[in-house]
């Protein structure tokens, strides 16, 4: 990859532009998971202990190119400055970033208000990005969860100032680098999540660059339905089939195996501890018209841990059943816990990502022991897709 770090970087005495994602879940005016503010922490010691001045630019929520307070960052200051342990000064204006205040001018840890107050940040507007380099001495990309999206702080910012990527940007790249252009070899997948149709093109980058890939989920009875199965009233998408039918053959072409389930956990309602039973699954399967199968049998867990165990590495996105509610996550459950188990062995380089899939691992208590988790969503389908991210091409990547 071309694109430089910050350790390739001189920031003494220079005013650094750091792109975060710091657009967290707040409730009653208080932060409630930190998670991506904590992640950010190493980028900006880094930049302080290197002797330059952090200048954060981050979105939150949705404003549309105008000032709406209870969108302002002004909430998430406190839990910023908690994870730094450090003073964070808030420029509420881009005028006020300009101008510099004494305030400003004395901050180890400047925070530009939220940047989609201003409509050149989705526009992309070259004229706003001019003011924002105006603002710094270096651009630092450390929002790899925005770097799908071609704005002025994301992209045009990078081609406008020297660029590098940040610590947590650099954290990701290189463990998707490893998990998908240059992995260890077998690899494998797990896909799964309620729709084929949001995954069409993941799944048709995958099965040329895969030795493995298992499908779990509501997306796996698209699958089954395609070959045959009648499966009641379980969640499949009878306008896909033929689309799955398509990547089983060319999955087929390409000689990656398809594990799809053989057996599966039916119930006839959806709820904690419903009645339930094992059915065997395939092309023959026929079920009642109000049954519906809501998770992998434990045949198919054997399978997929037998799997897992002829590979060297592993990336995981979506959950293999409706993992929210017992007894419907055994199947995501006890494939996680043997994926995390073959991380801890050294046997394993597994990367995840995506928000029910951290939820899902994080309900298994497998997600610590993963060797990478993404907490970037669409950020991360987009480049499993195969997708250039203007974000990351702006940094030479």
């Amino acid at each position: 990859m071309g694109w430089k770090t910050l350790d390739d970087m001189d920031l003494r005495g220079k005013r650094v532009l750091v792109r975060v994602d710091i657009n967290v879940p707040v409730e009653n005016g208080r932060v409630t998971d930190d998670t991506r503010i904590r992640r950010i922490v190493p980028t900006v010691h880094d930049i302080l202990e290197k002797g330059g001045k952090p200048i954060l630019l981050a979105h939150f929520g949705r404003p549309k190119g105008k000032r709406v307070q209870d969108l302002s960052l002004l909430v998430v200051k406190p839990a910023l400055e908690a994870a730094l342990a450090r003073k964070v000064v808030l420029a509420e204006t881009l005028e006020a970033a300009e101008t510099g205040t004494d305030e400003i001018k004395a901050a180890d840890v400047v925070l530009l208000e939220n940047i989609r107050f201003y409509p050149g940040e989705t526009a992309n507007d070259p004229d706003f990005a001019q003011r924002l380099a105006g603002l710094g001495d270096i651009y630092c990309n450390d929002a790899f969860s925005a770097a799908h999206r071609a704005h002025a702080s994301t992209e045009a910012l990078a081609r406008l100032l020297p660029a590098c990527a940040g610590r947590l940007m650099q954290a990701e790249l290189s463990a998707l680098e490893a998990a998908l252009a240059k992995p260890e070899r077998p690899v494998g997948a797990v896909v799964g999540g309620a729709k084929v149709s949001t995954k069409i093109e993941l799944l048709e980058n995958l099965v040329n660059r895969l030795d493995l890939l298992v499908i779990g989920g509501g997306m796996a009875n698209t699958f089954l339905a395609a070959m045959g199965a009648q499966l009641g009233k379980s969640l499949s998408e009878p306008n896909f089939y033929g689309t799955a039918k398509d990547i089983m053959a060319q999955a087929d072409k390409a000689g990656c195996r398809v594990l799809l389930p053989v057996d599966g956990l039916v119930a006839r309602e959806f709820a904690a501890g419903a009645d339930h039973e094992v059915i065997q699954l395939g092309p023959d399967t026929v079920l009642d018209i109000d049954q519906m199968v809501l998770d992998a049998g434990p045949n198919t867990v054997e399978l997929v841990k037998d799997a897992f165990a002829g590979l060297k590495t592993l990336i995981w996105n979506g959950p293999m059943g409706a993992f929210e509610i017992a007894p419907f996550d055994t199947g995501t459950v006890a494939a996680a816990q043997e994926a995390a188990q073959l991380t801890r062995d050294g046997a394993l380089i597994s990367v995840a990502g995506g928000g029910d899939t951290v939820a899902a691992l994080n309900q298994a208590g497998a997600a610590d022991d993963f060797t990478y988790i993404s907490t970037a969503g669409g950020a991360f389908l987009e480049w499993m897709e195969g997708k250039t991210l203007p974000g990351v091409a702006a940094l030479g990547g």
